[in-house]
């Protein structure tokens, strides 16, 4: 539910620091900011001017801090809304006793989203802009910031105004013949209808298929790091995270559960795991680790297959290879330091169809050729999808999308069946609504709680 109350949080982290600001939103934002702030010398705050003075204790009229106060007046402001900011000295304490005086003269604490909940509700940004504000502040890689961004700047919501719009006007053509039926107006023959339900069901599709490209660009890829033990998979985790994450001794299985640490390749973020060597378990325990690591791999975008060249090909090798049969990732003939006893081209002949890189996790000079051969890898994941493509990446929008694709997909069926008008425009009003769902045209409080819950506090 919107409050028109006046709410107001830290709008920066806590914890040491140079800064800190404290916002205020709402109808009383001005009065209670010169309750507790007044500027140096007389200085009058003009709106959008940053202005000099100190903070008061209104209670005490001692001294709290000195801070820039800025005023942005309603409408023409983030949340809508009055809105206030204080520009403090940082530090939790200051933060905290800022806060607690605005508090103390009627504001109430914002909750997680409230101010971009406010912004919403007032017409500032659509909700598809909102979640990408969360995307951003939550954003690891390059491609997960600009994804972030475009969605902010409503790429996103222009396409699905333009959808919707499409299926909006194929349902007016039809609720004109079944409202005017004396009018004589031309009704759409079934060719046509078909045609122009097909080509927004296939462009609708074209958006949904995108979603795990942009999951992947938003979260990460996950790259499962897989072999028969011994083979040098934690020193390869080791060496691309450039320190000691993973214990690594000559004992086979060494390693008995995931081992998950995440890194930033060029644009792009993933999370590598580490897995028990694949091999007939020698206990139960042994047997735990390599069945979660058969699921790590069976889930990963990505797979780095690692061998040991020192060592002829053995059965656990082929069962790795069996692993990687139309998988995306790369083969890694580690141990290049000792006497090769395994090549790639025995590897190809075993089954390997990935590209293959021989090293050594030992060696500092392979970490270089090791992230350049996985960000090659995660390229190939794109496959021939412009690298400037619109992706969706919640599962909200998925959702969405798939709903609007089916209501389309019964809308066909309904056409080619012959059924009246009316039945074809309840199946295109579902996929309009379906997709007025993902700007929030349409939308619930119970989605509202959801979505900005996710939201830190102040934000």
């Amino acid at each position: 539910m919107y409050l028109h109350d006046t709410i107001v949080a830290p709008a920066t982290a806590s914890g040491p620091a140079a800064l800190a600001i404290v916002r205020i939103s709402g109808p009383r934002a001005l009065e209670l900011l010169h309750r507790v702030w007044r500027g140096s010398s007389g200085a009058e705050l003009a709106p959008r001017k940053l202005v000099l003075g100190r903070i008061y204790d209104p209670g005490t009229e001692a001294a709290l801090d000195q801070a820039l106060a800025v005023y942005m007046p309603a409408p023409r402001s983030f949340t809508g809304e009055d809105v206030v900011e204080l520009h403090c000295h940082g530090g939790d304490y200051v933060v905290r006793r800022v806060t607690g005086l605005v508090v103390g003269q009627g504001a109430r604490f914002a909750e997680r989203g409230e101010f971009t909940r406010r912004a919403f509700l007032n017409g500032r940004l659509d909700l598809s802009q909102a979640e990408a504000i969360a995307d951003l502040v939550a954003a690891r890689s390059d491609r997960a910031l600009k994804l972030a961004l475009d969605g902010l700047a409503g790429v996103l919501a222009a396409r699905v105004s333009r959808l919707r719009a499409r299926s909006i006007a194929v349902r007016a053509r039809l609720e004109a013949q079944i409202d005017f039926p004396d009018e004589d107006l031309p009704a759409p023959c079934q060719d046509e209808l078909l045609a122009s339900l097909a080509e927004l069901r296939a462009d609708v599709g074209l958006l949904l298929d995108s979603f795990r490209r942009g999951q992947r660009i938003r979260d990460g890829a996950r790259v499962a790091i897989v072999g028969k033990p011994n083979a040098g998979k934690s020193s390869i985790l080791n060496l691309l995270l450039g320190s000691e994450r993973a214990i690594v001794t000559a004992v086979p299985g060494t390693t008995r559960d995931l081992i998950e640490a995440s890194i930033s390749l060029g644009g792009d973020w993933a999370t590598l795991i580490d897995t028990a060597g694949i091999r007939d378990a020698a206990n139960e325990v042994e047997e735990i680790g390599i069945q979660r690591a058969l699921k790590a791999a069976a889930e990963a975008d990505l797979l780095l297959a690692v061998f040991d060249s020192s060592t002829s090909l053995e059965p656990d090798d082929r069962h790795v290879i069996q692993l990687t049969h139309g998988r995306a990732g790369l083969g890694i003939l580690n141990k290049s330091d000792l006497p090769a006893k395994t090549s790639r081209e025995q590897l190809r002949a075993a089954g390997l169809q990935m590209p293959t890189l021989r090293l050594s996790a030992l060696r500092a000079e392979s970490a270089p050729v090791l992230r350049d051969g996985l960000s090659t890898s995660f390229q190939s994941l794109d496959g021939d999808t412009p690298s400037d493509s619109l992706s969706i990446s919640r599962e909200r929008h998925r959702l969405a999308l798939e709903q609007a694709e089916q209501s389309l997909e019964r809308a066909c069926k309904a056409v080619k069946s012959s059924m009246p008008p009316e039945v074809v425009t309840v199946d295109l009003n579902a996929a309009s609504n379906a997709l007025a769902s993902i700007t929030g045209e349409i939308t619930n409080e119970d989605v509202l709680d959801r979505i900005f819950s996710e939201f830190c506090v102040g934000k």
